[in-house]
């Protein structure tokens, strides 16, 4: 995807991209090709790729949420910055924390985050479930993008959201992995309200966005250590 058709596609999302914004983007382009010759930090790094499975469908995420009436995310898994760092590239007004377990993405975003002179933004090196266990119930959307099976990643994300707040789950093929996720979405006091399939442009693969809100405060003993999450989960698929 090049970038005029990345711009046409983006429009049909809704959104306008601003010289700014457009500045931005390529310099975070450039400097992730660059950072990546010396430190692995994702398998795209063409151009038109950067722009394709990574900016755009990073930015796919409006199709299930206004991020103009959002104050706070949160990026869980965040990696090299997506979707959070491309949200904040586009959105400005949004208070962004990045948390990811690998202390080398997280030195790449807080490099990035100076470059790029970005405000209201952090990039945290954490694990999910700790950073979820002193902020419980507090960020209007938590989000990840194709990080863990969807049960596990209820889990780690919907205790930080606030009471009427979403998590949305960015996920490829995961139709399979929400009936799986009924017993903790339940748990966890949260109800799917939406799922949004589509296909992304050029390469067609499928994506899902699923839309669940947070419709009580987190129960007391979660989220779980990730061990116990993950064993929980292998007891109850047998």
């Amino acid at each position: 995807m090049n970038k005029n058709i990345f711009i046409e596609n983006v429009e049909a999302l809704g959104i306008k991209l601003n010289d700014k914004m457009l500045e931005r983007l390529d310099i975070y382009a450039s400097y992730l090709r660059e950072y990546n010759e010396h430190t692995n930090l994702t398998a795209i790094t063409d151009e038109e790729g950067i722009y394709l499975k990574h900016f755009y469908d990073s930015l796919t995420i409006v199709k299930d949420i206004n991020l103009l009436d959002v104050k706070t995310l949160v990026d869980v898994g965040s990696g090299a910055g997506f979707p959070g760092m491309v949200l904040k590239i586009v959105f400005p007004h949004l208070k962004v924390i990045l948390i990811d377990s690998n202390n080398k993405k997280i030195t790449f975003l807080n490099n990035l985050i100076k470059l790029l002179q970005l405000e209201d933004i952090e990039a945290i090196n954490t694990r999910s479930e700790e950073f979820a266990l002193k902020h419980k119930d507090e960020y209007d959307i938590v989000t990840a993008r194709a990080v863990s099976a969807l049960p596990i990643l209820t889990e780690l994300c919907l205790p930080m959201v606030k009471v009427g707040g979403y998590f949305i789950a960015m996920k490829g093929n995961a139709l399979e992995e929400i009936d799986e996720s009924e017993n903790i979405i339940k748990t966890l006091k949260g109800q799917i309200e939406s799922v949004t399939t589509f296909n992304i442009p050029i390469e067609e693969a499928k994506r899902t966005l699923i839309k669940i809100k947070k419709n009580g405060v987190t129960p007391p003993n979660y989220p779980r250590r990730y061990d116990k999450i993950k064993k929980a989960l292998k007891k109850h698929s047998k």
